[in-house]
């Protein structure tokens, strides 16, 4: 493309490639603020949190954490982001790909953008011998998919996802829906049912918490309703 130059040439300078884009680079940070990227160095320290995650079957506990950078800290593009993870467990069968999943999320939360697909590709993980039930009745197709949803709540606890919208109407609803029940029950001392033993799996929330009311099953965790 030809430029038209109006004013008198009083000298000239050769602008090196990477001179070219250092200096494009110093522009956008100028404008903008610092994005989460691989060319971000570790800090000598991290805040994080631990997940437990213990399914039913298993001996051992297996433990999630998940260390977070601040990004312009100080300023009002503060923010938080996934910087690496570390899976630990006693349980030596695991100990292959629980390395391979460290080494390879950590890789993809370095990389920055939109990191949030992790979740759906986790879940999308199916045990060949069967899930399990965990606490609260929802169904888990596997420990890899368990993975995925501590990295979804991670990722709605500092903000990286929204947290899940149920409306007011609805939370009435179940609330409503719940306290019937419990009128129709004996009292159970067993904190860890949350719902009803014949409750059925809700295929919306994969919890097993669909319940016969009013002639339509409902599902006591999401709201979820199926008559017919």
């Amino acid at each position: 493309m030809a430029v038209k130059i109006d004013k008198k040439i009083t000298g000239f300078a050769i602008v090196k490639e990477d001179e070219k884009l250092t200096k494009v680079a110093l522009e956008k940070k100028e404008k903008g603020h610092e994005q989460m990227s691989e060319r971000i160095k570790r800090p000598e320290s991290l805040a994080g949190e631990t997940y437990k995650i213990k399914p039913p079957h298993a001996e051992h506990a297996l433990y999630v954490t998940i260390n977070d950078i601040i990004l312009n800290e100080g300023t009002e593009h503060e923010v938080r982001r996934p910087f690496e993870i570390f899976l630990s467990s006693k349980n030596m069968e695991h100990f292959q790909w629980t390395i391979a999943l460290t080494l390879i999320i950590s890789a993809v939360f370095r990389k920055g953008g939109d990191i949030t697909f992790l979740v759906e590709e986790l879940r999308s993980v199916f045990d060949p011998n069967g899930g399990y039930f965990k606490r609260g009745s929802k169904y888990v197709p596997s420990l890899v998919s368990e993975i995925g949803d501590v990295i979804e709540k991670h990722l709605r606890k500092i903000g990286m996802l929204p947290e899940e919208d149920v409306d007011e109407n609805q939370r009435l609803f179940i609330a409503g829906k719940k306290a019937e029940l419990n009128q129709k029950q004996q009292p159970s001392n067993d904190d860890e049912v949350s719902f009803p033993p014949e409750s059925q799996l809700c295929h919306k929330c994969n919890t097993k918490a669909m319940v016969q009311m009013d002639g339509c099953m409902t599902c006591l965790s999401c709201g979820y309703s199926k008559c017919g």
